[in-house]
Parts: structure tokens; sequence; C-alpha cells
């Protein structure tokens, strides 16, 4: 596959500005803050747009804001209890926010913001230090608890609490890495499929054209499940900050 058609070329970062660093911080418009901004203006819009009526009987727009709701709301309650409601805005949001980068990534000449692991990363380790200061405003220095399992004999205590603080602090490392990894592989596969499509010709194409529209539909569902994965996690850390356990 020749330069210029490679299929990651589809995760290169632009810049549409030339603003000098500033103490190494790279201050440029690019197309991953741009497809953020479109992101955060097309959830807003969805939500005041679907509930602007807020029928008895909901329409279709509506019916989508409140599955949203609902889902999250009750995925909250199964993984933090009651004492998880507090947090709902924030988990709303998220949920929210990955969701939508994830099926804009699926529009033709867009970008997908979540195939980037600086991306997924700062949300995660935003989202792992929230918890951990809150377990420690909450529990003290019981939270250090949470690293030693009950009823683990004392002779394996130092090794199991280093195996649990290491396991801990990878939560930030895996919960990034799943969510670019999925969408990063996922787009990588459509996009050389698509080549073989356009290289092959309508003649010969009709085989990876129908494969390329399964992969379609089958990459949607995949966007759809990692933003759910990725707010499920947040709430069984969040249940470990709360309850320590």
């Amino acid at each position: 596959m020749s330069e210029g058609h490679s299929p990651l070329e589809q995760f290169e970062i632009k810049y549409y500005t030339d603003i000098p660093e500033i103490f190494g911080a790279n201050l440029n418009f690019s197309n991953s803050a741009m497809f953020m901004v479109f992101v955060i203006i097309a959830i807003s819009l969805f939500l005041v747009i679907s509930m602007k009526k807020r029928e008895l009987v909901p329409g279709r727009w509506q019916s989508l804001a409140e599955l949203s709701y609902e889902m999250v709301a009750n995925t909250i309650k199964d993984n933090v209890g009651n004492q998880g409601a507090a947090y709902f805005p924030l988990i709303f949001s998220l949920f929210m926010f990955v969701l939508f980068c994830n099926l804009f990534g699926m529009l033709p000449y867009s970008f997908t913001v979540t195939s980037h692991i600086s991306i997924t990363f700062a949300m995660a380790i935003l989202i792992f230090a929230g918890v951990t200061l809150l377990a420690l405003v909450k529990h003290g220095t019981k939270f250090f608890g949470f690293f030693l399992p009950a009823g683990t004999p004392w002779w394996m205590a130092p090794l199991m609490f280093f195996i649990e603080l290491f396991a801990y602090l990878a939560r930030p490392i895996s919960l990034s890495i799943r969510l670019a990894a999925n969408m990063m592989a996922g787009h990588t596969m459509l996009k050389v499929i698509a080549g073989f499509v356009a290289s092959l010709g309508w003649a010969l194409g009709w085989a990876p054209l129908g494969m390329l529209v399964v992969l379609t539909g089958f990459e949607i569902f995949v966007a759809v499940l990692q933003a759910y994965i990725f707010t499920v996690l947040t709430c069984v850390y969040l249940n470990d900050a709360i309850h320590l356990h």
C-alpha cells in the first residue's frame, strides 16, 4: 500500500494554527481538539432538542435521551449503590463524551478522538486520581487496607500488598489502552478492507464490500460497547473508593 494511503493515516494529528510552544506545551488547535468541540456541541444539541418538548409519550429522540439517562443511572445503581447517585452528572457526561467520540469516528473523513492513547489516558488518569482522592478523603489511612485482602496470612501480607498496589496503579493504563486499542484496530481494519474494494473495482469488489458493510455495523456496536465498558469500569472504581471492596 503506497504512502499517503496508509490505514494509519486517519489517526494523524494535524494542526490548524501556528502558536509557539510555551514551556514545552503545544497550544496549537488540532483536528483532535476540533472534533472534541464538535462532540460537545453535538451532545448539547442532542440533549436540548430531545428534551425540549418532554412529551408523555416520547418520540424517537426523547426516547434515545431517556434510554441513555436510564442506562447510566442503572449502571451506577448496580455497581455503586445509592451513594453513587451524587456522581451521576460526571459519569453521564463521561459516557456521552466517549460514546459520541466513538460514533463520530465512524463518519467518513472524520477523526476518531478516542483512538489516541493520549486522550484516553488523560481521561483515565483523571478518573483514577479522582477516585483515589475520594477514597483518601472518605476513609483516611484505612484506604491502604484496600491493598491487603481480608484473611491474608501474615507471611504473605507484604507480597499481597505490592501485588494489589500494582494492580491498582495499572488501572488507568488498562482502562485507556482498552478503549484506544479497540478504536484503532477496528478503524484500521475498515480502512484496509475499503482499500481492497477500491483496488479490485466493481467487478471483483463485491465480496470485500459486503464484508465492509458487516464490519461497519459491528464497529458501531463496538463503539457503543466500549463507551459502556468505560462507564462500568469507572463505576467499579468509584465503588471501590466509596466502599473499599
